[in-house]
């Protein structure tokens, strides 16, 4: 099972070599691949051989490029991630649509149930509200639990004058811990044989990852809890790495301890089982703790 999500952050050159990452810095450092779930290229002064990313794609590991801020901003995502993908996107485009809102409903939900967990273990006493709001939730949330639920969230963290425009490192320590679990999130449904541009809920015509978008909202709070321990006085190299060890944290999902990277496998299967098996009751969601 791959594990390990590697960071380049210097200058590099990244080649294959008997089904090994090879990294040639000031040091040569070689990983086999089949250990590797994600790869997070933060340095554009990094060069890649084709034949490297054609494997890493094979072995489908997820390969996140990063800008000139080190922010991600693009990924490598396979044309072909099962060998039954033309079957399995004929079966996503006839999802039946009361199926997809039930889904989005038990989804959407279960985000709120994690935002008012986490404040219930920072005792903040707008745990109270949010537990409210999962009670008032109608089909496909028309009444917008969700979006009154973000506003006393995000205050309740980070003071009321916060807001999730403003630019400061708070935001650009939560975007980019969104970031790697979107990735996370795209590179599983791929490897499902599914599309990530066909969402449950979103479906923004610019946007490449909307099912995707969808499956990871329920995880969201985990970056949310990250960044509130964080000391943000500055967001460099090492509050990134810790953003990115997220996906190496435990988590309770079927009864059993996983990394939060296995949870996503776990409950992005899940979902689909839900779905083509038009049945609500295979979702399996996450816990913190027993």
């Amino acid at each position: 099972m791959s594990w390990r999500i590697v960071v380049v952050s210097k200058m590099a050159k990244l080649d294959l070599k008997l089904n090994n990452l090879v990294i040639r810095a000031d040091d040569v450092v070689k990983i086999n691949i089949s250990e590797i779930s994600t790869l997070i290229i933060e340095n554009t002064a990094v060069s890649l051989t084709a034949c490297l990313l054609c494997e890493l794609v094979k072995k489908k590991v997820k390969v996140v490029f990063c800008d000139e801020k080190r922010n991600p901003h693009s990924e490598l995502v396979a044309y072909y991630g099962s060998h039954d993908t033309s079957a399995k996107i004929r079966s996503q485009i006839v999802w039946k649509d009361y199926l997809k809102d039930t889904v989005w409903t038990e989804i959407v939900t279960e985000k709120i149930r994690k935002q008012a967990e986490l404040l219930k273990r920072l005792q903040k006493s707008e745990c109270g509200l949010l537990e409210q709001y999962i009670r008032e939730i109608v089909f496909k949330d028309e009444t917008n639990r969700e979006g009154h639920a973000a506003k006393v969230y995000f205050n309740a963290l980070f003071g009321l004058d916060f807001n999730r425009a403003q630019d400061n490192h708070i935001n650009a320590a939560l975007n980019y811990g969104y970031s790697i679990l979107l990735s996370a999130f795209s590179r599983e449904i791929v490897a499902n044989g599914y599309i990530t541009q066909l969402g449950l809920f979103h479906n923004n015509m610019f946007n490449q990852f909307n099912l995707a978008s969808d499956l990871m909202e329920p995880f969201r709070p985990l970056v949310d809890a990250k960044v509130y321990a964080m000391d943000l006085s500055q967001f460099e190299k090492t509050e990134k790495i810790q953003l990115v060890n997220i996906l190496n944290a435990e988590v309770i999902i079927e009864n059993k301890v996983h990394y939060v990277n296995n949870a996503i496998k776990i409950f992005c299967k899940s979902v689909f089982d839900a779905l083509n098996e038009e049945d609500v009751s295979n979702l399996r969601f996450y816990r913190n703790e027993l």
